[in-house]
């Protein structure tokens, strides 16, 4: 199963858009796929549902950090390499969003019951949040 799919399998199910992110590359690059999903808990809804970065944007600047990041041996070629993939996601998701502001993506206050049930009126989980679980995905697909 491809990363994309296995995103899009964990969003229907049970996990947050962080989650379904993270944990559909993480074991690529050593991280279990628990402690994946215990990780990007807090990042779904834009962070704690405060609508800030997307969490599938939250989750792939993880796997990308996973791929590419500075360890413990102060590589700072890594971490320039990682601050270069994540600009490049960055650009590749707003040109096709427009944003990477979850409250701008959705145009509802999801921190709220009532815009809660827009979200749900709207089939936003369909409509929107999936398609940026799976465009993130198939950016990872493409630039890692």
């Amino acid at each position: 199963m491809s990363g994309i799919e296995k995103a899009i399998s964990s969003f229907r199910g049970d996990f947050n858009c962080a989650q379904s992110v993270l944990s559909s590359f993480a074991t690529r690059y050593g991280l279990e796929e628990d402690t994946a999903l215990k990780l990007a808990t807090g990042f779904g809804g834009g962070m704690g549902r405060m609508q800030n970065t997307c969490g599938t944007v939250s989750g792939a600047f993880m796997v990308i950090g996973l791929r590419y990041g500075m360890g413990k041996t102060g590589d700072k070629e890594a971490r320039d390499k990682t601050y270069e993939v994540v600009r490049e996601f960055t650009n590749r998701f707003q040109k096709i969003h427009g944003s990477i502001n979850c409250k701008e993506l959705l145009g509802c206050d999801i921190s709220t019951l009532e815009g809660r049930e827009y979200y749900d009126q709207n089939d936003f989980f369909e409509k929107k949040c999936l398609e940026y679980v799976k465009d993130s995905a198939k950016i990872l697909e493409d630039i890692l």
